[in-house]
């Protein structure tokens, strides 16, 4: 298994690989939910910035409907899964990096549990987005439609068991007793990630876990 330092230079390596002076790359990010993306996804951003190479993060995330539109739906207890997102709405906007204009995505606020529109500004002169998110590569009506508008493709894939692990205490670390961590873990997020490792599209780069430095 690669240390993160490592995975962060395999796809910052390949990144550079594919950029042209005139275009900006558009690079995709995913993994199933307590994969790592999100982390990689980040070191990968410092790494380019300290390069002297513009970078922003995009979560997919931010796509969540709102906690109203989902309790209407009659979905809130399944929230993260694919039909929770806007997905014709991310797919709008990716597009629109094309126009070489200003664009600004919503950010996700876990705190509060809702989307902040327009809190990420993304513009021309970033020379690099980086996408992040578990359905990015998702083999699944509209959701395949973002393959083609990605420059750069990246899976981080890590075991179930690991993930079930990770998932668990991800719920622990904000201190829900183990057998509600468990349950919450359980009902939603390793279902999720079984359905995102089931229907996972090819990637360019494949990154299979990570141990820390």
């Amino acid at each position: 298994m690669n240390t993160l330092t490592e995975h962060v230079n395999i796809v910052a390596e390949h990144i550079h690989a594919q950029r042209s002076n005139t275009q900006q790359l558009v690079v995709a990010i995913a993994g199933a939910p307590g994969s790592g993306k999100s982390t990689i996804a980040g070191e990968v951003a410092r790494r380019l910035n300290q390069q002297k190479c513009p970078t922003i993060v995009v979560p997919m995330d931010g796509f969540h409907l709102d906690n109203t539109v989902l309790d209407a739906l009659g979905l809130t207890p399944v929230k993260g899964a694919p039909n929770t997102f806007d997905i014709l709405g991310l797919i709008r906007l990716i597009k629109s990096l094309r126009d070489e204009i200003d664009v600004y995505f919503p950010r996700f606020d876990r705190s509060r549990d809702l989307s902040l529109a327009g809190a990420i500004a993304v513009t021309p002169g970033h020379a690099v987005v980086i996408v992040e998110g578990n359905y990015l590569m998702y083999d699944a009506p509209l959701w395949r439609d973002l393959a083609p508008l990605w420059d750069v493709t990246v899976r981080v894939d890590v075991p179930l068991p690991e993930l079930r692990a990770r998932l668990i205490q991800r719920w622990l670390s904000l201190n829900y007793s183990r057998t509600v961590a468990t349950r919450r873990a359980e009902s939603n997020d390793i279902p999720n990630a079984h359905d995102v490792i089931a229907r996972a599209l090819p990637c360019d780069v494949l990154l299979r876990g990570h141990r820390q430095d």
